[in-house]
């Protein structure tokens, strides 16, 4: 699970302008980050294009598993904040959610890479389980994956047993229920595990995919695009490997700076947790052509209103990427 449970909290006067501008500045930029995620289903549920192709309803999942998981993120970071403390029962469901939809993610990543290499190799044999009207069954699987590991990370560790799971009030972080070394380690092993395999994958995609490009006469654009839509899930696992810096930076931050525990923390989990899980998804949809362009027909005064020379610019830019 990643979120800022390892954040101390402080209810004191003399951190409580601190307090306020960390909420000030998490909660906006996640309020934009909804509405702009917001936007991009809307326009999948309208458009019959989107819901007949695997890879758009495959990066629509992508969209809700990673919404729900900074949901549940800035929630715990709210409540730790706040010092909000209520009944152990109701902080596990809350962390168990957290840590399958953070797990979830480098599936996905996983599988829409898959989804670009049986396109190109098998366009007229695609198997049936990847199809759009069957990608549900491929969707339910990564679920019930990324499920399983949280079961067997909280059902492993030992239980204090002052503590009520009904009545007792407790502050919703990680310790609560990861408090055995065991825990750590297998919670190490399986993210360890989780994102090599998945980087393995879209290596392997990648690789097939540009032999594949020196091989074909035709019909290179579809190739060429499908490489490095590969290539770009292979930068947003970057992105989500990131999230396993945090002791590295905690260690370079003591040594320069004289910075606050909370402070520290506050600092790895918006630079490190937040920012990739908010860049990643947008990225990938305001770099697709077709999605874009119904995103500027929703939205029709903000391209009529960009400068002709400015548009040029963004255009060449857009158009590199592709």
């Amino acid at each position: 699970m990643q979120n800022l449970t390892e954040y101390p909290g402080n209810a004191t006067s003399s951190r409580s302008l601190s307090v306020i501008i960390k909420v000030c500045v998490v909660v906006p930029i996640f309020c934009l980050f909804f509405c702009c995620i917001i936007v991009m289903l809307h326009i999948f549920a309208s458009h019959r294009q989107f819901l007949d192709t695997s890879r758009y309803i495959l990066f629509a999942y992508m969209l809700i598993n990673d919404t729900v998981q900074l949901l549940f993120s800035v929630l715990l970071f709210l409540f730790v904040m706040g010092r909000v403390k209520f009944a152990f029962i109701l902080c596990v469901p809350m962390l168990f959610v957290s840590s399958a939809t953070f797990q979830n993610t480098p599936l996905i990543l996983a599988t829409m890479s898959l989804e670009r290499y049986v396109a190109i190799f098998y366009p007229l044999q695609r198997p049936a389980a990847w199809r759009s009207d069957r990608i549900w069954i491929i969707i339910l699987s990564l679920w019930l994956i990324s499920c399983i590991f949280p079961v067997i990370h909280y059902s492993i560790g030992k239980r204090d047993p002052a503590v009520d799971i009904l009545s007792t009030p407790v502050l919703c972080k990680s310790t609560i229920v990861n408090s055995s070394p065991i825990q750590e380690m297998f919670r190490a092993v399986v993210n360890i595990l989780f994102f090599a395999v998945v980087a393995v994958v879209i290596i392997f995609t990648y690789v097939r995919i540009l032999l594949e490009t020196r091989k074909m006469r035709q019909d290179k654009v579809s190739v060429n695009k499908a490489m490095h839509t590969v290539l770009l899930h292979g930068f947003q696992l970057l992105l989500c490997v990131l999230a396993f810096t945090y002791p590295i930076t905690e260690t370079l931050v003591v040594l320069h700076a004289n910075w606050l525990p909370e402070d520290i923390a506050f600092f790895n989990y918006f630079c490190f947790i937040l920012t990739p899980r908010f860049l990643s998804p947008l990225i990938y949809g305001f770099r697709d052509q077709s999605l874009r362009g119904c995103i500027r027909k929703t939205f029709p005064c903000c391209s009529d209103k960009v400068k002709p020379g400015v548009r040029g610019i963004w255009k060449a830019v857009l158009t590199f990427n592709h």
